[in-house]
């Protein structure tokens, strides 16, 4: 399979060629021949086979556009939450002026800490972008080279979203502290809760994406039916082409 995948257009000239040939030999027969016919039938099957793929091929095509939606609504959610964590330690930890502050700003910091120096999830987020299936199946570009494109893919599918869910917004502590600054300041818990549900919002779309890729990654076979299916019909192109001209004559 890995074949098919690295070499798609050397076969696919590769079986045009050896249509065109076998096209050559069926010049020797008349228009309306057995032979000719027997051409046609193979385009009519090679053609409808391919046609079949290509409407596969368009449905997994359209899932990986979800993944490169879901890649944006990823960064977009990881930005949100840098600019909620950054706004919040700004305005009410430099310095914290109770300990109910200091409570929200200590769980900020950890929670910031947590996306941070974890470099799984940023790693994840740009693996996925720069490594999603249809990568590889340029048939005229450039492409990343195999071993570099295959640790990139290792990396992505070893990303586990749960080992995020243990840093949770709102423990007790934290919970006791916003109870507390609602009745005492509602901006400095309001703020807080925003910041929270921004946390909550990236290790959500974080999951998605990590759903979104596991499920290309296991149809991504359909890529590589498309390949061979394009392949029959190049094969099959100089036929009927052959039979056109003949029944010119």
């Amino acid at each position: 399979m890995m074949f098919i995948a690295d070499n798609q257009f050397p076969l696919l000239i590769l079986f045009f060629i050896a249509g065109c040939i076998g096209t050559g030999f069926l010049f020797r027969k008349p228009a309306g021949h057995r032979a000719w016919k027997l051409a046609d039938l193979v385009w009519v099957v090679l053609g409808g086979i391919g046609a079949f793929v290509a409407v596969m091929a368009g449905l997994y095509k359209t899932d990986s556009s979800q993944l490169d939606r879901q890649i944006d609504i990823a960064y977009a959610a990881t930005a949100a939450f840098d600019r909620d964590a950054a706004r919040f330690r700004l305005r009410f930890c430099e310095p914290a002026f109770d300990s109910d502050i200091a409570t929200l700003c200590d769980k900020v910091e950890f929670l910031s800490a947590s996306t941070a120096s974890n470099a799984d999830l940023p790693l994840f987020i740009a693996v996925t972008d720069q490594v999603a299936p249809l990568a590889g199946l340029g048939f005229l570009f450039g492409k990343r080279p195999r071993d570099d494109m295959g640790k990139m893919v290792d990396q992505a599918n070893a990303f586990d979203p749960d080992q995020f869910l243990v840093f949770t917004s709102r423990d007790a502590a934290t919970e006791g502290a916003i109870d507390t600054l609602r009745r005492k300041v509602p901006t400095i818990a309001g703020d807080y809760l925003i910041l929270a549900r921004a946390y909550d919002d990236l290790i959500g779309q974080v999951a998605k994406l990590k759903a979104e890729w596991e499920y290309l990654q296991a149809n991504a076979h359909i890529l590589i039916l498309q390949v061979i299916a394009l392949c029959l019909v190049s094969f099959a192109a100089p036929f009927r082409l052959g039979k056109s001209i003949v029944e010119l004559k």
